[in-house]
């Protein structure tokens, strides 16, 4: 699945320079301007990882920052901070608020791929160890050995219906809309068409029945899962 960062700034030169490195990398980007529009677009959309300036107009970086880790549904996103001031105090009030790293200006863009891609090795060995087999009634789903059974019996998936399988139970309770499932299941480049969506849940309710009732299609807007009934 496509990461993807969140690059909040409002100096556009450099949010151009940080998505264009991070693009080249082979992340997906998406940008803020501002605290409040950051805030606006977390709550809409969590982010795989935040580079989240300190000076920004309205809402401050560490009030951002403040405000992620202080939410269940967010605070486990890795943020590196940026800043033009090099004072340590700035260093240290950005690091006891939650920022996992910090970055002062004018800064290397190779140097900020690489404590991304660090970063995010850390935080998704961290969920691994901790997440390893996801369960919906009868289906036990193990992540790390890419194994899923129901009732005990071994199915087998392709890679993108496992893909898919694991992605909905990760995001159990939300609606999530066929270009959502596209992006973040297929990759951004993919150019094959919604309709492709509908076919692998489709698979998928035929391969795991104890599944079928729990997809939930949303009318011309994508699909939810439910828990299963008691």
């Amino acid at each position: 699945m496509t990461t993807r960062v969140l690059i909040v700034e409002d100096d556009p030169d450099i949010a151009d320079l940080i998505a264009g490195y991070l693009g080249k990398a082979g992340f997906t980007t998406e940008r803020s301007a501002s605290g409040r529009e950051a805030l606006q677009a977390i709550a809409a959309r969590p982010p795989d990882l935040l580079v989240l300036d300190l000076m920004l107009p309205h809402v401050d970086g560490l009030e951002v920052c403040r405000v992620v880790r202080g939410n269940e549904a967010t605070a486990a996103i890795p943020i590196i901070m940026l800043t033009a001031r090099a004072e340590e105090s700035e260093r240290i009030a950005g690091l006891e608020i939650g920022a996992d790293d910090y970055l002062a200006k004018p800064f290397s863009p190779n140097e900020l791929v690489a404590r991304v891609r660090a970063l995010l090795r850390r935080t998704q060995r961290g969920t691994a160890a901790a997440i390893k087999t996801l369960a919906y009634g009868p289906i036990a789903v193990d992540t790390e050995r890419h194994i899923v059974s129901s009732g005990g019996q071994d199915v087998t998936l392709t890679a993108k219906e496992f893909l898919l399988l694991e992605y909905l139970l990760r995001h159990r309770g939300r609606v999530l809309s066929r270009d959502l499932l596209l992006t973040d299941v297929w990759g951004y480049r993919y150019t094959g068409g919604t309709r492709t969506v509908d076919v692998h849940v489709r698979r998928l309710r035929e391969k795991l029945p104890a599944l079928a009732d729990g997809i939930v299609t949303v009318k011309q807007f994508g699909y939810k899962l439910v828990e299963p009934a008691p």
